[in-house]
């Protein structure tokens, strides 16, 4: 087992070598003597364990330096543990720092015993919360059913989709086409109080211009040549539930304005009808296309839109979501395996695959692929032949504008830090920016790893 890292933070060269050789059996030590190389080693390296002596350079004698270095690796890392180093005269400083959310602190001169106390009982301490975190992420990706994900954009995804879910307003959910949207429209109705009421989808694209209307909201005997009965359209189908209208996008322009009627005053008359009929329902709605594109080209009206879209949720692409790629390659083996097929895995070749791999078409594509994987494979192991990539595929990964433009940032921040020794704040006056907007994309890049 690797050992937990431990950032000693004092500007007396004695005392950090005293301490790096009594600790250096049970942690990878790390030593800094002023707050600019702390920042840097701490950005590198995210130990959990760090020893702050609070008198600083350049003001040694005062502790304004330690304790807003104190307040900078929090704001970075709240998790991390620091334990506070103070002479006796510094001790209400330290009681200060607690407060200010250090874990604990010792006073000098050091006693190495107690101090391994300390930093043991505060690293269980750490390795608790930190498996408490994954533990509960997992908790809360498994308790949406079907969708699986464990990458920052999904997390923010289901905890929009827990507060929208009982707000009983409109939603419209975008993204890109097998990005999930009538899984994410059905955990909506599920987590609502209109779950025990049906759930009605139709895709707006797929039913012909000249029946859609009927298909919506329903046709009385004899509206029509063929309408041979009255039938009930999707909107009163689904009273008292959530109806799932995909790819609104391509909702013929007459139907717009119908459709914005019933949002405005939910009554719709079936068509061939003059009984007004008084609807409860909420929409969610869903598209792959730019509506505001739509709306620019007299495609789509905008006052539909805004009353669709009270909240907006936008999927990432497959390609966006990092470690998901494998979480869900795994969760599919896992899902279509059966005693038949046996227990398979992937092979690193298949993996890298994967992860190389553009997923134009997002989860769906990659769903498909799996299936084939486990019908092709002759052995335990999946190749990326297996998964259908022909030679070379899966390095056909192509940098877009976003992501060109991301790695730029990333290059350019890396420098300046690099320049500045890890000094967040020379940095930051460098690049133009705030301390709190380049800690976000330091955190956003994975810089600091």
């Amino acid at each position: 087992m690797d050992k937990p890292k431990l950032l000693i933070i004092d500007d007396d060269e004695s005392i950090r070598t005293q301490m790096k050789w009594a600790l250096a059996q049970d942690y990878e030590v790390f030593l800094a003597e002023d707050a600019e190389k702390a920042i840097g080693l701490f950005n590198g390296e995210q130990p959990p364990l760090v020893t702050l002596d609070l008198g600083l350079p350049p003001y040694p004698a005062d502790t304004s330096i330690g304790l807003k270095l104190l307040a900078d690796i929090l704001q970075y890392e709240p998790m991390v543990k620091i334990i506070v180093v103070s002479g006796n005269s510094e001790k209400s400083a330290a009681i200060k720092a607690v407060s200010q959310g250090a874990y604990d602190f010792f006073t000098k001169p050091v006693n190495i015993d107690e101090l391994r106390i300390i930093l043991k009982r505060a690293s269980y301490v750490h390795t608790l919360e930190a498996e408490h975190k994954n533990l509960q992420k997992q908790i809360e990706s498994r308790d949406f059913g079907e969708i699986t994900g464990s990458s920052e954009k999904m997390q923010n995804i289901f905890s929009t989709v827990r507060k929208v879910a009982t707000a009983d307003v409109p939603v419209l959910i975008t993204g890109e086409s097998g990005t999930g949207k009538e899984l994410i429209a059905r955990t909506i109705h599920s987590r609502s109080v209109r779950k025990d009421k049906p759930f009605i989808p139709i895709n707006c694209g797929a039913v012909p211009e000249n029946l859609i209307e009927s298909e919506l909201f329903g046709h009385e005997k004899g509206a029509f040549t063929g309408a041979h009965i009255q039938r009930k359209g999707r909107i009163e189908l689904a009273e008292g539930g959530t109806l799932f209208l995909d790819e609104i996008g391509d909702l013929p322009l007459p139907l717009q304005v119908k459709m914005l009627r019933f949002l405005q005053d939910h009554t719709i008359e079936r068509v061939g009808g003059r009984e007004t009929l008084q609807i409860d329902v909420r929409i969610v709605a869903a598209t792959n296309r730019d509506i505001k594109r739509l709306i620019s080209d007299g495609l789509f009206r905008e006052d539909l839109y805004y009353r669709l879209a009270v909240v907006t949720i936008d999927l990432p692409p497959l390609r966006e979501r990092g470690e998901d790629i494998i979480l869900l390659a795994k969760t599919f083996l896992q899902r279509f395996s059966d005693n038949k097929t046996g227990h398979k895995s992937f092979s690193p070749e298949a993996i890298d695959a994967m992860n190389r791999y553009e997923w134009r078409g997002n989860v769906r594509e990659l769903e498909n692929k799996i299936r084939r994987a486990i019908t092709f494979a002759e052995g335990k192991v999946i190749s990326s032949a297996d998964l259908g990539f022909e030679a070379g595929e899966k390095a056909s990964k192509s940098l877009d504008l976003k992501k060109a433009k991301e790695e730029v940032e990333k290059r350019v921040i890396n420098s300046a830090l690099l320049k500045h020794n890890g000094n967040i704040s020379r940095a930051a006056e460098e690049l133009g920016l705030t301390r709190p907007t380049l800690h976000h994309l330091i955190k956003k890049y994975n810089i600091a790893k």
